[in-house]
């Protein structure tokens, strides 16, 4: 399977969605075209994404397999507007139109993982485009603006917007001990 298969990405991820109940979705944009994936436990923790949420949670896993067991302990999941990469070679907006494009494939995984969980979308181009159509199609969007992705100077933004938007959607981001 070649990391251009959106089949490719799925398959890394379902090995690390929660097993119970699904207590936060976050939809970014999509896989960078580094192939430095989130799902890819054979990644580094120093991955800008990654590391964002290890700091998010409050641990700092032994290996990058650990912290995203962590992570799927608590009930968290990271899914992709599109699978297709988009953050390199692309206007912002032919990024635009594919995220928009893909919409319904977007739709029918969050459907598939748990309708009644509350999302999260980072990036503004996200935002932008998806909150209110995910909305309108009965979805819980919690953000009520865009969260920047955790790289190039935004980390400590992003921290202090997603700490912001669990605090007052009532969610808790750290991982017990007892967990780990």
């Amino acid at each position: 399977m070649s990391a251009q298969n959106p089949d490719y990405y799925l398959t890394l991820r379902r090995e690390y969605e929660p097993r119970g109940k699904i207590n936060l979705i976050i939809v970014a944009e999509s896989p960078p075209t580094s192939g430095k994936y989130f799902y890819d436990a054979t990644g580094k923790k120093s991955e800008a994404l990654f590391a964002a949420f290890m700091l998010q949670l409050g641990i700092k896993p032994a290996n990058k397999a650990e912290g995203l067991r962590a992570f799927q302990k608590k009930g968290w999941i990271l899914v992709d507007a599109t699978y297709q990469p988009v953050n390199e070679g692309l206007t912002d907006g032919e990024r635009d139109e594919v995220i928009t494009r893909h919409y319904l494939l977007l739709v029918a995984d969050l459907k598939q993982l748990d309708r009644s969980a509350p999302i999260v979308l980072i990036k503004a181009n996200v935002y932008r485009l998806l909150e209110t159509r995910l909305k309108d199609d009965g979805f819980e969007v919690i953000n009520r603006g865009p969260i920047p992705f955790p790289a190039t100077g935004w980390q400590k933004k992003f921290h202090e917007e997603f700490s912001a938007v669990l605090k007052s959607a009532g969610i808790d981001s750290r991982v017990l001990l007892a967990e780990n």
